[in-house]
């Protein structure tokens, strides 16, 4: 059985909108790229099966059987969707009472490293990339405590 090319192009716009989506800094967005990419597996996994008749020996002949597979992989990728679901609502909530916005911030530690990784860039590099001397950032310095601020 091909599949249908609705359902392919479905699929591919609910995978396209959910991974750009999931590259942004808010937590919202990043939720319902998680819930786009959720149902368009959904609808991968259903495009693969075979239609046919119920899968119960004795009902139905068994060429004529539908695939239980992709119905029971689906019914798997919505519980995996639902709890990824779940800990980005919590993870949100918890950025908005803290923060009151639920945008992820930079690193510092990432920062660190990439000031780390300017510096090092070996003798094969452009001039042109390179920044002047007197141009040059202050590497940043990471908090030493372990308690909460840190």
């Amino acid at each position: 059985m091909t599949p249908n090319l609705t359902y392919v192009l479905v699929v591919g716009v609910l995978f396209a909108a959910g991974v750009t989506l999931l590259l942004e800094r808010s937590l919202t967005r990043v939720l319902m790229g998680v819930i786009l990419l959720g149902n368009g597996a959904n609808l991968l996994l259903l495009t693969g099966g075979r239609a046919g008749g119920p899968p119960i020996v004795g009902t139905t002949d068994q060429a004529e059987m539908s695939d239980p597979l992709p119905q029971a992989m689906v019914l798997t990728a919505i519980v995996i969707t639902l709890g990824m679901t779940a800990f980005l609502l919590a993870l949100s909530y918890r950025s908005w009472h803290l923060n009151g916005h639920d945008e992820v911030q930079d690193d510092v530690e990432d920062r660190r490293i990439m000031d780390l990784a300017d510096r090092d860039e070996g003798p094969g590099t452009d001039d042109a990339d390179q920044p002047d001397s007197d141009d040059q950032r202050e590497p940043v310095a990471l908090p030493t405590g372990r308690g909460r601020d840190a």
